[in-house]
């Protein structure tokens, strides 16, 4: 039954079962102003509450892997990519994301207990606490340790943005020798990410990057935004901004085709009529993903002199029925076939373009002997590892998808249907 009396001591009452039963029993639509904010709260304390559950169960999944469900045992760090694979299946999670929550859970279970108990009882939230974790992840324990008892009682005051600085702070004062190598390791590392959104456009990062130059180069980048809406242009500074650092980028090709450069060895799978202009329906740009049907008519028009390839779908089962290739490669015809039916890794989740994964065999080739197009299918590195080392098993099911077995016994599918939906 449901009503509108909020309980006094509702701050009082711990996150958890009782908890969940006197937010159960609210009937939100006649709250009154002040109870919606206190009820708003509880509802926070409750959600942080499952989240440490959460991680708990993930660093379980871990350390069982570590026992080995298979044969044998296997070191932590190979436990944990193995639990990665298991609750990316079982979330319907990219590896990345996967990896990413193994990690955290990890941590914060093993070596973070404080913020555990937190998360656990409602004093921070999820956010807080994987600040606390991810920005002490390069300190010794002893510096993370004295880092996190200092800025935990007023974690929940503080916004992840004002943590995330004072952690910071915190971890170079404590040792700025420390500090001065981490930098110098990171900057090593530095890198270019392309990364599509739901909007079907992309983010250009550059990550690790010397904080003085990438500053220097911002400011720049904005006088010169400032000078042309000086100027009358109509567009906004946003766009200004991201014109000019685009324009920055395409000067790499000034006196060459510079239109034409920026289109290379891209692996493009739509339809005739799209690349013909007769359907705007979206295309496949493999190692990125959908993309309008304009942006793919501008990279077949623009590409010259590379491999193009062509995937013909049933427009009734949607499944693929003949594809081609305009220009032969060195490759093996069953490698080129398996990487035109499945555009990507065909691990539950993963997106890895087929063209820089693995060929894998479903039936090992030392049992079977043989190597036949039905038995093959593209696996990226790191979860062909995972396939063997731990022994997913998988098969082929109706309408094109497969279906895998984990170690722990669950079934997943390469498209994210149910199980039970796709099983012959």
């Amino acid at each position: 039954m449901f009503g509108t009396m909020v309980p006094v001591n509702l701050e009082e009452i711990p996150p958890g079962a009782e908890l969940g039963r006197v937010l159960a029993s609210l009937d939100w639509d006649r709250l009154s102003d002040h109870d919606l904010i206190r009820v708003l709260q509880a509802q926070d304390r409750q959600v942080s509450h499952y989240q440490a559950g959460r991680a708990w169960t993930i660093n379980r999944v871990a350390e069982r892997y570590q026992q080995g469900c298979r044969e044998g045992s296997f070191d932590w760090g190979d436990a944990q990519k193995g639990a990665a694979a298991e609750v990316g299946a079982a979330l319907c999670l990219t590896r990345r994301s996967a990896e990413s929550e193994t990690g955290f859970s990890v941590e914060l279970l093993r070596y973070r207990p404080g913020v555990f108990d937190a998360l656990l009882l409602g004093r921070i939230d999820r956010g807080r606490a994987r600040v606390l974790v991810d920005a002490t992840l390069h300190v010794s324990d002893a510096i993370a340790q004295a880092v996190i008892e200092k800025l935990l009682p007023e974690a929940s005051n503080l916004t992840t943005g004002q943590l995330r600085v004072r952690v910071a702070r915190l971890c170079i004062d404590a040792d700025p020798e420390a500090a001065r190598r981490r930098y110098e390791r990171s900057v090593a590392d530095r890198r270019l990410e392309l990364r599509p959104t739901c909007s079907g456009t992309a983010d250009l990062l550059g990550l690790d990057l010397p904080p003085h130059v990438a500053a220097s180069v911002s400011r720049w980048i904005h006088k010169e935004a400032i000078k042309l809406k000086n100027l009358g242009d109509d567009r906004t500074m946003d766009q200004l901004r991201a014109d000019i650092y685009l324009d920055l980028l395409r000067r790499r090709y000034q006196g060459k085709k510079a239109t034409r450069a920026g289109f290379g060895n891209l692996d493009i799978r739509g339809s005739a009529e799209t690349f013909a202009g007769l359907s705007d329906e979206s295309a496949d740009l493999n190692g990125f993903g959908p993309v309008i049907a304009d942006v793919a008519r501008q990279v077949a028009e623009h590409q010259e002199n590379v491999e193009r390839r062509w995937l013909l779908i049933d427009p009734d089962t949607k499944q693929p029925i003949d594809g081609g290739i305009t220009r032969r490669r060195p490759t093996a015809s069953q490698r080129r076939q398996a990487e035109l039916l499945h555009p990507t890794c065909i691990h539950p989740g993963c997106r890895m373009p087929s063209v820089d994964c693995d060929i894998d065999h479903r039936i090992p080739w030392i049992e079977a002997r043989i190597t036949c197009s039905c038995d093959l299918g593209p696996m990226c590195r790191h979860h062909h590892v995972i396939k063997h080392r731990f022994g997913w098993t998988y098969k082929p099911v109706a309408g094109g998808d497969y279906l895998f077995t984990s170690p722990f016994g669950h079934h997943y599918t390469t498209t994210g249907q149910p199980a039970k939906a796709r099983a012959p």
